[in-house]
């Protein structure tokens, strides 16, 4: 079997943030898919190594902020190459943007955010599939979307 064959799946690449107990953080993940329209919900499959994925199983809210094709590459490092459970990664907000589920979202270099409730998680092992009722979404821009496949694959 030939696994490089699932490389050709695409892929976006999207910030997910959280709150609990007036903690933010966020990280990067690829998988966000639309799984109903009515009512309309999303799922997100997360590492259970991230931070990130703790405070949304405690908290049942989360926002998805997909990133453009102008994301410079200090915010993969930001969100994606250190935890936030040794690093506030809003500490140097230029602005704080709050969606209605009181999550924070990341504005820039984001064309679009999605803002969740968490109805269903499913465990996988190593990753959490949480899936969502989509409570608001809005489009911040019409730049496109950033695709994994603009990161290159050893």
């Amino acid at each position: 079997m030939d696994t490089k064959a699932l490389f050709n799946i695409g892929y976006g690449l999207y910030v997910l943030t959280t709150n609990y107990d007036n903690i933010d953080n966020g990280c990067i993940v690829n998988t966000v898919i639309q799984v109903t329209s009515n009512p309309l919900q999303i799922a997100v499959t997360v590492n259970k190594g991230n931070y990130t994925h703790d405070l949304i199983k405690d908290s049942c809210v989360f926002n998805v902020s997909m990133l453009t094709t102008e994301t410079p590459m200090k915010v993969f490092e930001h969100f994606g190459f250190q935890s936030g459970r040794t690093v506030n990664k809003f500490a140097e907000c230029e602005s704080e943007h709050r969606a209605v589920n009181h999550v924070l979202y990341i504005p820039k270099y984001t064309n679009a955010y999605l803002a969740c409730r968490v109805t269903k998680s499913i465990d996988f092992g190593t990753h959490t599939m949480f899936i969502a009722d989509v409570l608001d979404a809005q489009v911040l821009s019409d730049k496109r979307s950033r695709s994994e496949e603009r990161f290159s694959r050893n």
